[in-house]
């Protein structure tokens, strides 16, 4: 497929494009509003660097590193891009103070060309940065038509992605050529990049944003107190964090065979998406698990066995709840989400088998012994269990989790560094 077929596919679905917001709005009220920007449609005024964050996780990422670039350029302007609610959310809390001043915010249009175009046109960017593997083959070349350097920041490819980048290199190539620098993660994912034909010299593997994760002393103060407040200090409470349908029933048997043997366990259960929330609260009690919700601010009482994590920006605070925690996304077929949080929280940590979005990540924390690899709700609760009742194993697999992030710190500078070399 070349890239004016793929244009010409994109203004034939259109229609879909509105139905799918329609769909979306009926289980998260948020993607009923500003349709507009999806269109290209919003006022916009000029930018000089424009970040495209996608969602929540890349934008929590991509934070600091904005926030260095504003502190190193103040005479730059900046416009931040999401295209999920959660992700605008978190533009909105990180940087109000700047909001309508040195920073604007906006949804990225959809790749139809003319919405593009129109929002190019009014952004007038000397830069782009894309976050991760958010790569849309419009926005890249009418990008580069305006001459903007485009960079690829924390940038991952897994081996399922190369494959269908190479099944479409009509469309793929030319876009990938039309990158300045990708700031990539890790050497395997930079040899992927090499053989989709990125010249080697573009490419420089700074490691991933996520590792500089920075966990505030208050976030620790207050999970220490939610937990005391819960009288669980003696008992154990863990997370499954990020779970999505089809994982919630699996969650909720493996904590059935944790009480069998602790009664007064705690499962904290966080769903990806607000959409879900209701979703596995009706889970809960059809497994005739007690439950209270986080976001009613409901008791959690000595008889409560469940706990709804179904609040927008509090997960890295829960982890910090709990003993030991389950990253979901990976007993479905998603790819999975970002076991460095719970990890950077010190907790041993574990996955389902489809954790291909974060292979590499997984396996340091796999060979350090700080993660294991889980296939159904038995092997959950057994490896749960089997961290509880030897004391030593567990101590040994937190200092595990701790130390993959602390020795691989550093990818922000080098980031950075990438991005000043587009801008000089």
């Amino acid at each position: 497929m070349t890239r004016g077929l793929y244009s010409v596919l994109l203004y034939l679905l259109s229609p879909l494009v509105v139905l799918y917001l329609g769909f979306r709005s009926i289980k998260s009220p948020d993607y009923r509003k500003r349709w507009g920007e999806r269109f290209g449609l919003t006022r916009l005024s000029q930018a000089d660097v424009l970040i495209h964050s996608v969602s929540m996780g890349e934008t929590l990422a991509a934070i600091p590193l904005i926030k260095k670039l504003m502190a190193a350029y103040p005479e730059l302007s900046f416009i931040i891009t999401t295209t999920s609610p959660t992700g605008s959310a978190e533009v909105v809390k990180a940087f109000s103070d700047h909001l309508n001043g040195r920073v604007q915010h906006c949804y990225l249009p959809f790749d139809i060309s003319v919405c593009v175009k129109r929002f190019l046109r009014q952004v007038q960017p000397k830069l782009c940065i894309i976050m991760e593997t958010e790569l849309w083959p419009n926005l890249v070349y009418f990008a580069k038509q305006q001459q903007a350097k485009i960079v690829l920041a924390n940038a991952r490819l897994s081996a399922k992605s190369a494959a269908k980048y190479l099944k479409q290199a009509g469309l793929s190539q030319p876009m990938l050529a039309s990158l300045d620098a990708i700031a990539v993660q890790t050497q395997r994912e930079c040899e992927r990049f090499e053989s989709l034909g990125v010249k080697p010299e573009k490419i420089t593997v700074c490691g991933s944003l996520k590792f500089d994760l920075h966990i505030d002393d208050s976030k620790h103060l207050q999970a220490k107190a939610l937990r005391s407040e819960w009288q669980r200090n003696d008992v154990p409470v863990w997370v499954a964090g990020s779970v999505h349908p089809g994982e919630f029933e699996i969650m909720l048997k493996a904590h059935q065979q944790v009480l069998a043997k602790y009664p007064n366990a705690l499962l904290i259960m966080a769903p990806r998406h607000p959409e879900q929330f209701n979703v596995a609260a009706v889970a809960t009690t059809q497994q005739g698990l007690t439950l209270s919700r986080r976001s009613m601010n409901q008791a959690v009482t000595e008889g409560v066995q469940v706990l709804l994590g179904d609040t927008m920006g509090e997960l890295l605070m829960l982890y910090g709840c709990a003993d030991f925690a389950f990253i979901g996304g990976t007993l479905i077929e998603n790819g999975g989400h970002n076991p460095l949080e719970p990890a950077a929280m010190g907790l041993p940590v574990s996955v389902g088998p489809h954790h291909w979005d974060f292979a590499e990540i997984t396996q340091l924390l796999v060979n350090a012994g700080g993660l294991e690899v889980i296939t159904d709700a038995d092997s959950l609760a057994k490896h749960i269990l089997g961290l509880l009742e030897d004391p030593q194993r567990y101590e040994l697999a937190a200092k595990a989790s701790l130390q993959v992030v602390s020795q691989n710190r550093g990818a922000l500078d080098k980031q950075v560094n990438v991005i000043e070399n587009q801008l000089s």
